[in-house]
């Protein structure tokens, strides 16, 4: 989307807002669904929550944080947005697939998706096993479909050209990141932590709970909110009965708050980095610009989180 938004938007300031919209609708996303967020994933592969629970009781949540900052930006925003020119060159419109070999690979890779959570239900194998088997069955297809291109045509839409684009710094940043996490757990600095949290916020309780998600996820928008998640659920064993129970509220409230309290701040998670890499966001304006409307969308799913439990129920 942000490599997209430059084609559609030609004022600076307007392709900037727009971005920034966009990161707080991308985390808010990314929260409710177990395959939608790394923080979500790790705890839906974790245990911490099932991917039928996390759904229904953090997609309202999410929905409140991403439409209150719009609704918002709606009354506000004025005018009409100028579109760029477009200089594409008629050497790049030429596409060497067809329109039913880019709807097949495109129709297969989003139930591949969505098949991951199905597959890990019906065969309580890991996730990963769901995806690479359904990376498997892409990569069989686009062999067959694109059989008769030549040698340089084929290895750019097959899955091997794919995989040489991995970003594989990354996988090692977050690999780095869980490592430095378990150490600290095995030496019992995680424990010291939470102890300290349940004492000074008296974590056992309703409130308690609420406090220390809303900071851990404030404190996401500083430090990168994978350490946080992977840091909770080694200071949060998985309990029998209770808030620490598996799809107990501490957990799903922490998918919530992890998920989106990173967009307060453009470094605060992985779709603010990329944008801002992307694009060339200066820290500063998001501060000033978007920072605070990402603060209230943030709370505001946290109240919505509140009266859903506590009010409502459910």
């Amino acid at each position: 989307m942000a490599a997209l938004l430059p084609k559609l938007i030609k004022d600076k300031e307007t392709l900037w807002l727009f971005a920034g919209v966009l990161i707080m609708a991308a985390n808010a996303g990314g929260a409710w669904s177990p395959i939608g967020d790394v923080t979500t994933i790790m705890l839906w592969i974790g245990g911490q929550v099932s991917a039928a629970n996390i759904i229904t009781a953090v997609i309202i949540p999410s929905t409140v944080c991403a439409i209150v900052p719009l609704i918002y930006l709606s009354f506000k925003l004025k005018g009409d947005v100028e579109r760029p020119l477009d200089n594409e060159l008629d050497e790049h419109k030429k596409n060497p697939t067809t329109p039913f070999e880019r709807n097949l690979v495109f129709y297969l890779g989003v139930c591949g998706l969505l098949f991951v959570p199905v597959f890990k239900t019906v065969t309580h194998l890991p996730p990963y096993v769901g995806m690479l088997l359904s990376l498997g069955v892409l990569w069989l297809v686009t062999e067959i479909i694109h059989r008769s291109k030549n040698h340089e045509v084929k290895s750019q839409l097959s899955v091997i050209g794919v995989l040489r684009k991995v970003d594989t710094p990354t996988i090692f940043f977050f690999l780095g990141i869980l490592l430095a996490v378990a150490s600290l757990q095995s030496a019992g600095q995680l424990d010291i932590v939470a102890t300290y949290l349940d004492t000074t916020f008296n974590g056992q309780t309703t409130e308690g709970i609420y406090i220390i998600n809303v900071i851990i996820g404030l404190l996401s928008s500083i430090v990168d909110n994978v350490p946080l998640v992977a840091g909770a659920m080694g200071m949060y064993p998985i309990a029998e009965t209770g808030f620490y129970a598996a799809d107990g509220m501490f957990w799903e409230f922490l998918a919530y708050c992890a998920g989106t309290g990173g967009s307060v701040l453009i470094i605060g998670s992985a779709a603010g980095v990329a944008v801002m890499g992307i694009l060339k966001i200066d820290f500063i304006w998001y501060m000033k610009k978007i920072s605070l409307l990402a603060l209230v969308g943030y709370l505001a799913g946290a109240g919505a989180y509140y009266l859903q439990v506590m009010v409502l129920g459910l």
